[in-house]
């Protein structure tokens, strides 16, 4: 199928113009991301780990020292995303610029810079999937899908930007393979690095490399495309290794992050699959499928022989009562149902177009085949649709990717209008324009429930925590103490490392299993416990943030609790406020 949309260079200046209009916006309204991280507690503590590295912590240590119990502990991500956003504090230092002045321009460019790459990949990848001129449709639909998605907002630093750009990047790669040569050595490199950046898109690049190998088979032709991909996967994979892992910890084994058993499992599937696309001689299909299942059998086998522990879920070892405290309450990862029942405007707006952008699909099928683009895209929305169903966070990549068939939809309408004028054409176009944007569904979302009266659930998760405690100004009472612990709840964590100069207890992150359960015994506990894990963990002051519904949560689970002493103004003897703080957002206490 022969592409007829419009240059690359067209697309490329229309993603920059989307991007200038998002960045006007953001600066009439005077950044308020930047101005309140809410609960961006990733983006707040990546922050803080690009200032570690920039302040000589070791490139390979990963340690976050100033969170969790004495010693800290090793977080799970990846100077991949660190090293671009620390350049950019570092040219504009060069520059003259002072430390907050660099790392504000980060906080705009990095995000905004990675938002008009994945608008321009996306209205690529559209063009190539609809074979024909979809440029306005696809603009228009992904820079409102991203923009709502709210990854791409200035300050936002966490990876799933990075994932969301580097996974369409290689779909859109993939599909380009036929009619550019390089391209499918890069979408091979693209599904690498967005799986060295977090395991979270393993579900897709598998989907991905599982698609090479299937045409592969099919299609003699595919060979080239299949032993590019192969070698690009593999071959990133051991840059990675080599670049991000210090040598002495090439063997341990990390199932949530890069490590000894994602290098070798690429190594081994990509480096199989260029060879087997590399057979000499005219082999045929069944050889090919042959070798291809000998390779599926020898990737499963070892996977299961020397690394059983990672075929178990992600969050397997994380204790029971964190589990049912604070992971089972994530917003990310809660499955379908309960986002439906207690969040109906953000079902709406991650569900809805990635549906009809399936039935589209479907309604595609019924009356011919579809093309070679048309299936690998329609698999990855599938794939990402159904991790959504099981965890909200897959409907990151499910919106972006429906923007293909969506584009497609509404260029065939408009086209059809075009040559036989009428109102119900013309209706047609704008339903389809409307169903089309997912910002349509959230506001449907909004006044049905606005119509019954009924207020969606509340629900313990990042979403909701932090909601009036994110601003610098919250933290300038505790910046202004001396350095000591402080026991807070885990959603003030990252603030308090990013606005002060201390250390906190807990942090919302599952490596952090110490901390947190020792904050939670701290806050629900007896009072003997309270203070033996405040003496034990040299705790120096404690915070509560009234506005913070982790507070509330806390006071429910244990009523008796310091948490809940705290939340009712009954301040125990041992404790001594801090006058300036009180009614402020952030209230402090000194440990006596």
């Amino acid at each position: 199928m022969i592409t007829q949309g419009t240059s690359w260079k067209n697309d490329l200046l229309l993603a920059f113009c989307a991007t200038l209009v998002v960045l006007a916006i953001n600066a009439t309204s005077g950044f308020p991301s930047l101005a309140d991280y809410g609960a961006d507690n990733d983006s707040m503590l990546r922050l803080v780990e690009v200032r570690d590295l920039l302040g000589g912590q070791g490139w390979f240590d990963l340690h976050q020292y100033r969170m969790g119990l004495a010693g800290g502990f090793v977080m799970h991500w990846s100077r991949l995303v660190d090293t671009p956003i620390a350049l950019i504090i570092l040219a504009f230092d060069a520059l003259g610029a002072s430390t907050a002045t660099a790392e504000r321009a980060a906080q705009i460019i990095w995000p905004l810079f990675l938002y008009g790459l994945t608008i321009f990949v996306i209205m690529r990848a559209s063009q190539r999937f609809a074979g024909a001129n979809v440029a306005m449709p696809s603009l228009v639909l992904s820079t409102a899908a991203l923009f709502f998605l709210g990854i791409f907002s200035p300050g936002t630093l966490d990876h799933h930007n990075v994932q969301l750009l580097l996974t369409t990047t290689s779909l859109w790669l993939l599909m380009e393979a036929p009619f550019w040569r390089p391209a499918a050595l890069l979408s091979g490199l693209c599904a690498g690095i967005t799986l060295a950046v977090g395991m979270e898109t393993a579900p897709y690049v598998a989907a991905l490399g599982i698609c090479v190998a299937v045409v592969c088979i099919l299609d003699e032709n595919e060979r080239l495309t299949a032993r590019a991909f192969g070698l690009g996967f593999a071959v990133v994979a051991l840059v990675v290794l080599v670049a991000t892992i210090r040598p002495s910890a090439w063997n341990t084994v990390q199932c949530d992050a890069f490590s000894a058993v994602q290098f070798v499992i690429a190594a081994l599937s990509g480096f199989g699959l260029a060879a087997i696309a590399g057979l000499s001689g005219r082999s045929t299909v069944k050889t090919r499928a042959a070798w291809m299942l000998a390779l599926a059998v020898a990737v499963a086998a070892v996977a299961i022989v020397f690394f059983p522990q990672c075929l178990a879920s992600p969050y397997a070892g994380i204790d029971q009562r964190l589990r049912a405290y604070w992971l089972n309450d994530v917003v990310e990862a809660q499955p379908f149902l309960s986002v439906a029942v207690n969040q109906p405007k953000l079902m709406a707006s991650r569900y809805v177009t990635p549906f009809v952008a399936l039935l589209l699909i479907g309604f595609q099928l019924r009356s011919r085949r579809l093309h070679r683009e048309e299936i690998l895209a329609a698999i990855l929305l599938i794939v990402a649709f159904g991790v959504s169903l099981w965890q909200v966070r897959g409907s990151t990549f499910s919106v972006a990717f429906a923007v293909l068939p969506l584009s497609a939809w509404i260029a065939r309408t408009r086209l059809k209008a075009s040559a036989a004028q009428s109102w119900r054409l013309s209706a047609r176009i704008a339903a389809a324009w409307l169903v089309s944007l997912n910002a349509t569904w959230a506001g449907v979302a909004v006044a049905a429930q606005s119509a019954v009266q009924k207020a969606p659930g509340q629900v313990n998760s990042d979403a909701d925590h932090a909601l009036s405690c994110g601003k610098a100004a919250d933290f300038v009472d505790l910046a202004a103490t001396p350095a000591t612990t402080v026991l807070a709840s885990s959603n003030l964590g990252s603030a308090i490392l990013l606005f002060t100069g201390h250390r906190a207890l807990a942090g919302p992150y599952h490596r952090n299993v110490g901390g947190n359960l020792a904050m939670l015994d701290a806050f629900t506990g007896a009072e003997d416990v309270a203070r033996a894990i405040i003496a034990r963990e040299h705790v120096g002051l404690v915070a509560i943030c009234r506005g913070d519904t982790e507070e509330m949560s806390l006071a429910k689970e244990g009523p008796t609790g310091l948490a809940a002493q705290l939340l009712r103004g009954d301040v125990p003897d041992w404790l001594e406020p801090v006058a300036s703080t009180a009614g402020e957002p952030v209230e402090l206490y000194r440990v006596r």
